[in-house]
């Protein structure tokens, strides 16, 4: 059940790591793919309805119980985590601005968009280096199997159609070489 996380984790780095492409081309003043972005950023969104919930409700429960003393770490993260996506709606709103041919400022999205990857990225990084430490030490079998049941089974089956439906989105995901958060 770890490395299902762990492997969510690096699914969501990687997603990451294509809006960063898409955010450096910004920058340089030249029009990424938008509805690339949004097909991303639709993904992302998707993917903490269905998977932050459920997590923040077993972790966060479990971790209260039998590792009271780390409380702290897991309400931060779960505030964390729920502060990215009104950051993620704002872009996908301007998103659809710019796909609507509506004027909207460039350098100030490329910010925007810059400051949720950091943020996300942020969040990776304390869930890799805190969080899941903590499940492998204090979550047993029976604890792991509530996780796997409240957890969505469809993050799989959504890459296989994103790879279907966009073979640019899929050549970055396997093909970027994604650097660790």
């Amino acid at each position: 059940m770890l490395n299902q996380l762990r492997l969510d984790h690096a699914n969501m780095a990687r997603m990451l790591h294509v809006l960063q492409l898409k955010q450096k081309t910004l920058v340089q003043g030249e029009r990424p793919n938008f509805k690339l972005m949004r097909e991303v950023v639709d993904y992302i969104l998707s993917y903490m309805d269905g998977f932050a919930a459920p997590l923040e409700k077993v972790c966060v429960e479990r971790l209260q119980a039998k590792a009271p003393d780390h409380s702290a770490l897991t309400e931060q993260m779960a505030n964390d985590y729920r502060e990215l996506k009104p950051r993620l709606q704002r872009l996908s709103s301007d998103i659809d601005m710019i796909l609507m041919d509506n004027v909207l400022p460039m350098d100030r999205f490329a910010e925007d968009l810059k400051d949720y990857l950091e943020a996300h990225r942020a969040y990776l990084r304390h869930e890799r280096e805190g969080l899941f430490p903590l499940i492998d030490e204090h979550f047993s079998q029976e604890d792991m199997e509530k996780l796997r049941e409240a957890l969505p089974a469809g993050a799989e089956q959504e890459l296989e159609r994103l790879q279907q439906a966009y073979p640019e989105l899929y050549a970055e995901l396997r093909g970027a070489d994604v650097p660790a958060v």
